[in-house]
């Protein structure tokens, strides 16, 4: 690439018949000046392309970096999705078979009650059943001994013909006899 210091340092040739020599001087000058200008500009540019290229790859990096910790962070999120869902499942099984258990076990509680129930309700029917026939047995053993005792009064009363208390009997001796009395209280 020609530089600006190549354009000022080009000679040309004379020749008879060539161009004005201070025209060319002047025009070679103008158009190094603006080469001059061009080429730093060229320069400055290129400088700014490097620079923003290195930015451009420093970002390139960084999006990379930021997608790949995307990528783990959606990979975190979603396992930790995962494991939190597998938890509250196995919570809810385990939950759901306490629950099971205690309505099974309540179940059984209930089921021992009423089988109690039943036995005390059988031991109680046992029970009347039971006094039912002792008292009708004593109510029987009642009148049989009241008709008995019904019977020997009216034995007795036949033989002797009047009914005597016993105790009319012990006032009938204790005042006919005090020497009695007094031998029955020694």
């Amino acid at each position: 690439m020609i530089t600006p210091l190549d354009i000022q340092n080009k000679e040309f040739k004379k020749s008879v018949r060539g161009y004005n020599e201070s025209e060319v001087d002047a025009f070679l000058d103008q158009v190094m000046a603006d080469y001059e200008q061009l080429f730093k500009e060229n320069m400055e540019l290129k400088e700014q392309l490097e620079r923003d290229s290195k930015q451009v790859e420093k970002y390139k990096q960084m999006e990379e970096t930021l997608k790949e910790t995307l990528v783990v962070a959606q990979s975190s999120a979603e396992e930790l999705r995962s494991n939190a869902l597998k938890k509250a499942d196995l919570l809810v099984e385990e939950a759901e078979m306490r629950a099971k258990e205690i309505v099974a076990s309540a179940r059984r509680e209930l089921e021992r009650i009423h089988a109690h129930q039943d036995e005390v309700l059988q031991q109680i029917q046992i029970f009347k059943t039971r006094f039912k026939t002792l008292l009708q047995a004593q109510l029987e053993t009642i009148v049989s001994d009241t008709d008995e005792i019904a019977n020997d009064l009216k034995k007795y009363t036949h033989r002797n013909h009047t009914v005597t208390r016993p105790e009319d009997h012990i006032l009938e001796r204790f005042n006919t006899d005090p020497a009695a009395n007094r031998s029955e209280e020694e």
